[in-house]
């Protein structure tokens, strides 16, 4: 049984489970002031141009955006973003439990544009009968495949800029939207048109951990007790900078991503050339195929995915994940059982 289903069904790269091993004896200072955590934010701030950028380690995506978003956040304001947002549709009401409105927006790509922005800030302008729109949330790439380009991030920055707004970028999947053959964005791109922005390792390598990146040091003033209050502050943070340090040291991050991207095309190409359509135009590893429910179930008796919307009687989309760690003989079984079972 192969498996399709998500990105981080193995464990980690073996690279970094060797550096884990490698410095696991070496004395640290804990709580995120060990040396690997510093030459990691030292590397990370080179390469996105931003030296004065505040850099944090946290275990997991869903624990990053309600840190993030919660201390950004004060009492009366609210979060804009795209329906399928990850904040939306999955993590459990989070944002909402700390008292703060998640505004959804409907969208055809998953990706916000300014114009979504501006009608959003015009349905809650009664002020001070509503929630005060203060955060304007995209996933890159998104939760449905898709990735922003330059024009379209700069649009979306210039635009939270003339309206006081922050903007946040969700990178659970960062690592292929960048690695993407139609991608045009450059880390460095990210220090410059967001305000605040996070790496996923989780996804993409990493046994777990995000690293979050304040562009500006003044919206990160004190970031440090948040995390600490809310029981985030890893006593052993050099478990998590460790595997970012050796992730960025020669960009592994991106080669691993770049090989999930190039699985996921070719079964992409294979999926076109048999006749069928995408829910999505994806360029990443997640692709949303439309199959007869026939095929869909044939191959799940081999291959395990998520059937993630019905489209009529006889067919329906799923999601299709490849990993870092996908192998070429899991691929091409797929394309070879895609024609058979025909």
């Amino acid at each position: 049984m192969y498996s399709f289903k998500n990105d981080y069904s193995e464990g980690a790269h073996p690279r970094i489970l060797d550096k884990l091993i490698e410095t696991n004896l070496i004395q640290q200072s804990g709580y995120g002031d060990d040396e690997y955590a510093k030459e990691t934010k030292s590397i990370l701030r080179r390469k996105i141009a931003n030296e004065l950028a505040c850099v944090y380690f946290l275990s997991g995506g869903t624990q990053t955006n309600l840190l993030v978003l919660s201390f950004l956040l004060r009492v009366h304001e609210a979060v804009i973003s795209a329906k399928t947002g990850h904040i939306s549709a999955n993590e459990t009401g989070a944002i909402e439990a700390t008292g703060h409105k998640v505004i959804t927006v409907e969208t055809i790509s998953g990706k916000l544009t300014p114009e979504d922005i501006i009608k959003t800030l015009k349905e809650h302008a009664l002020a001070p009968h509503v929630v005060k729109p203060r955060i304007v949330y995209i996933s890159n790439s998104t939760e449905i495949g898709t990735i922003y380009t330059l024009v379209e991030l700069q649009a979306l920055f210039g635009c939270c800029q003339q309206h006081h707004l922050l903007l946040y970028l969700d990178g659970a999947r960062l690592g292929h939207a960048l690695t993407a053959a139609n991608n045009d964005l450059a880390l460095s791109d990210l220090g410059k048109y967001c305000d605040v922005f996070y790496i996923g390792g989780t996804k993409n390598g990493a046994l777990l951990g995000e690293a979050i990146i304040f562009n500006k040091p003044e919206l990160a003033m004190d970031f440090d007790y948040a995390i600490k209050q809310k029981g985030a502050l890893l006593a052993k943070g050099r478990v998590l900078s460790v595997q970012f340090l050796e992730l960025f040291k020669d960009d592994l991050y991106f080669q691993l991503a770049q090989k999930a991207n190039s699985y996921a095309m070719q079964i992409s190409k294979a999926i076109k050339e048999k006749g069928y359509s995408f829910l999505t135009d994806s360029t990443t590893n997640q692709l949303f195929p439309i199959l007869p429910k026939s095929l869909i179930q044939a191959l799940s008796q081999k291959y395990q995915f998520y059937i993630w919307k019905e489209i009529d009687h006889d067919n329906a989309a799923i999601r299709l994940i490849t990993s870092w760690a996908t192998e070429e003989e899991q691929v091409l079984n797929f394309i070879a059982d895609l024609s058979d079972l025909r």
